[in-house]
């Protein structure tokens, strides 16, 4: 018996990788979807071989679904996946966790509460370059790590939303908060504690709005690039940019500089994870390309997600984990200590 899994929020991540890795996964039977625009729901439910409701309550009161992937935007996480946890379901957040602290330990104290599972979508944990370079780190096949640098930025996601319009709620403060650090930088930070195992504890940073304009030509009230530098409980010193305006190919890299080499993720046009060590030698790994918003691919999330609900284990990224990088992302924005 195939196990019944809901979306809450039908827009282009329900679309482009939750809905599809749902309908791959061997395990899961029946997708429910809800958006608060039925005709949303109604097309990924046709597109998937689901259905659609009409009231977010029927996905909570419905005993067969067993976990829900929440997929609203940032200012409703808190209230959807809090709801679906006390309604005994696992859930799937969608990164941020939160659009603050605050209303991200709701969440986790429903979790606790609930006794439910709950996983949020920092998939870049989940790449096997990424998962190669931790095992590298924590080897010490390099030394120590000594400092690094890690961006995320692309042309902004009126590009990859829905809606294809400068009218996307990723430029809302009411509804984003966080702008690109909440989007694609929290990615990073949450890359960064991982690769690591270590904490970002001290930050300086620059953020501003230098080019996106909303759909009344007006400058958006949110930032649009980040700039900063880190460091983290163990010493290591490293920088970070975040954008939605590099007009160009997306740059989804990190290099970790270690006393006896370099590594480089998804900096390198063919070889995803390149190494040049003290000596000169370098060292090419021929994996995956990483998920761009032109080249989608499985994450891996809804497959560690089911694997943890299946088998009683705890997911590969914690309410917890994902509260400790949501402060990080506030330090950024509001210049106070993490």
């Amino acid at each position: 018996m195939g196990l019944k899994v809901g979306i809450i929020g039908c827009g282009s991540i329900a679309r482009f990788r939750h809905g599809p890795e749902y309908k791959a996964n061997p395990h899961v039977e029946e997708i429910v979807f809800y958006d608060r625009h039925l005709e949303r729901a109604k097309t990924l439910a046709s597109l998937f071989g689901g259905r659609a409701v009409e009231t977010v309550e029927e996905l909570y009161h419905d005993p067969k679904i067993i976990a829900i992937s929440d997929c609203s935007s940032n200012d409703a996480h808190h209230i959807y996946s809090t709801n679906a946890l006390l309604n005994g379901k696992h859930v799937l957040c969608e990164k941020p966790l939160a659009i603050n602290v605050e209303c991200a330990e709701k969440i986790l104290a429903a979790q606790k509460r609930s006794g439910k599972k709950l996983m949020v979508d920092h998939n870049q944990r989940l790449t096997k370059v990424h998962q190669k370079a931790k095992q590298i780190i924590e080897k010490k096949e390099l030394g120590d790590v000594l400092t690094f640098t890690t961006t995320f930025g692309h042309k902004g996601p009126e590009s990859w939303g829905v809606e294809k319009s400068n009218a996307t709620w990723f430029f809302k403060k009411e509804r984003s908060s966080l702008g690109v650090a909440g989007d694609l930088g929290i990615h990073k930070i949450d890359l960064i504690h991982y690769l690591l195992d270590d904490v970002i504890e001290e930050v300086k940073a620059f953020h501003a709005t230098l080019d996106k304009t909303d759909e009344n030509g007006k400058r958006i009230e949110v930032c649009d690039n980040v700039v900063c530098a880190l460091k983290t409980r163990k010493g290591r010193i490293g920088n970070a940019s975040f954008s939605w305006t590099y007009y160009g190919f997306e740059d989804n890299s990190t290099i970790i500089y270690c006393q006896n080499g370099i590594m480089k993720m998804y900096d390198h046009p063919h070889f995803p994870l390149l190494i040049e060590t003290k000596d000169g030698e370098v060292i090419k790994y021929e994996l995956e390309s990483i998920q761009t918003n032109e080249n989608q691919t499985s994450t891996g999330v809804i497959e560690a997600f089911i694997d943890s609900i299946m088998n009683d284990k705890e997911p590969p990224i914690t309410g917890e984990q994902a509260l400790t990088t949501l402060k990080v992302v506030e330090s950024i924005l509001d210049g106070k200590h993490v």
